[in-house]
């Protein structure tokens, strides 16, 4: 059993990143043979900012619903780091009801109830569900109308009838409800119009990198090395070799996130998605089009597809919390841009998975991790696109100089409330030519908004002439102050 929960600061140079340690007395079988571990050291990911998200909604009178791609750490976030916050500000642990709709254990304590009728419903050929009526009648025997509770229910698309039995629930007003689940009923992106306005929900990311520093000892440059091929799925974050992690992410990404949105979705081109899949993959930090992905079927795979289709198959990836889709914005225009957008991947291990970890490249790379850092930390992200009047080598019958219209690109524009940032994503910016290439469009930004470069300089952060500030990218990624905290 757990005796003590510390939490430390661990250095890593000049950042200092809070984890949590356990000191824990514990028996052990190991291989058939028994041994005692005294003082064993575990490190936890504290996800602090996804419990600061569910203690800010904490009796709104909402649904909590807590969505995320699988293996995100969802049930983790809600049955053991916000319990224990809860247990830490006085609530009885009666008054918390812990309810795993896939723990046998639990489901095993509904057989109380109307015997008569079977714990587990079978509603699809090889698919049960838990008995809505039984675990109602669990719940009222373990609450009242007076007390507050709170009801962690993990799984809950396991329960028949989810969404009616949640929306009743809910109008005790005296229960606080927060929900997760994993399989491709849930994890729709559009889960909150189930609840006709009655939920809010918080997205829960893979770690970010400054929550996979909690779990390491490596120097920040080994451990960016590991989280580029590997990414943050806490998990994979947590096993000791490449191979093993390789593995298991392959699979997840085979078996799992790939026959989810079959099944949801009931496709009958399975090849056809696992090709777009592929595609998308291989297109993080570009533009993307679906007649051009339409293209690339006849041309190179022989194969005919439509449009709608291409972005029937990119919505099912992104309901499933696969990929992120950043829509392109016009900075001067003020308005967005349907096509071209770019698809960013919610874990990068997935995306190297997926590519049978081939295309690792790390300017690609960071820019997805750097979009998924402004998500994390709340921010809503576009990609950006200013239009510029540039002189051309043409003249007109007057001699005098012809002007083009062109498009410059910024990577982000990262908003949240009246804060906004403009982001540039450069792997490197040894010469000059790169520093303006990287900024030009930045400077056409005639607005008060902070621009940043985030390139790997391994300097502090820098102001030019123009105001646009340069910023190393571990700074970017483990210095809250570069941006803000929530």
């Amino acid at each position: 059993m757990v005796a003590a929960i510390l939490y430390n600061v661990k250095n890593f140079g000049k950042y200092r990143l809070e984890i949590a340690v356990f000191d824990e007395m514990c028996y052990n079988v190991v291989d058939k043979k028994q041994s005692f571990l005294k003082n064993e050291v575990y490190m936890e990911y504290l996800r602090k900012i996804y419990v600061n998200r569910l203690i800010e909604r904490r009796e709104n009178g909402l649904i909590k619903i807590i969505t995320g791609a699988r293996r995100s750490g969802k049930s983790y976030l809600m049955n053991e780091l916000y319990f224990r916050y809860l247990l830490n500000t006085g609530i009885p642990s009666k008054n918390i009801i812990r309810f795993a709709f896939d723990s046998s254990e639990d489901i095993d304590q509904l057989d109380y109830y109307y015997p008569e009728e079977p714990t587990m419903i079978k509603q699809k050929p090889d698919v049960l569900y838990v008995n809505a009526k039984k675990f109602r009648a669990y719940i009222k025997e373990r609450t009242n109308d007076v007390d507050k509770f709170y009801l962690l229910l993990d799984e809950v698309q396991l329960l028949d009838n989810f969404v009616g039995t949640l929306n009743g629930l809910l109008r005790h007003t005296n229960f606080d409800i927060y929900v997760t689940g994993s399989n491709s009923k849930f994890l729709s992106s559009d889960i909150a119009t189930e609840f006709k306005g009655r939920g809010t929900v918080i997205h829960v990311l893979p770690l970010a990198f400054s929550e996979y520093m909690q779990g390491t000892d490596m120097t920040i440059e080994n451990a960016w090395r590991e989280y580029v091929v590997t990414g943050g799925i806490p998990l994979v974050a947590q096993m000791k070799s490449e191979e093993e992690k390789i593995l298991y992410l392959k699979g997840l990404c085979e078996e799992t996130y790939s026959q989810d949105i079959i099944s949801h979705n009931k496709i009958r081109k399975k090849v056809e998605l696992g090709d777009t899949f592929d595609i998308l993959a291989s297109m993080i930090g570009s533009p993307v089009n679906a007649r051009k992905i339409t293209d690339t079927f006849r041309s190179v795979l022989g194969k005919g597809i439509t449009t709608d289709t291409i972005n029937a198959y990119i919505d099912y990836f992104q309901d499933a919390f696969v990929v992120s889709k950043a829509k392109k914005f016009n900075i001067k225009g003020r308005k967005y841009i349907g096509s071209p957008f770019k698809i960013y991947f919610e874990d990068i291990g997935v995306r190297n998975a997926r590519l049978n970890f081939r295309q690792i490249e790390e300017t690609h790379i960071m820019e997805n991790i750097i979009y998924n850092e402004l998500r994390f930390r709340g921010f809503n992200v576009d990609i950006g696109e200013v239009n510029i009047s540039e002189k051309t080598d043409r003249v007109d019958v007057k001699g005098k100089p012809i002007y083009g219209q062109k498009a410059l690109e910024v990577d982000f524009i990262a908003s949240k409330g009246s804060r906004k940032f403009y982001i540039q994503s450069a792997l490197s910016m040894e010469s000059h030519e790169k520093q303006m290439q990287e900024k030009r469009s930045l400077y056409y930004i005639d607005d008060s908004f902070k621009k940043i470069v985030v390139a790997k300089t391994g300097l502090n952060p820098t102001y030019d002439e123009n105001g646009v500030m340069t910023v190393d990218l571990y700074d970017f990624l483990l210095n809250d102050e570069i941006l803000g905290t929530e």
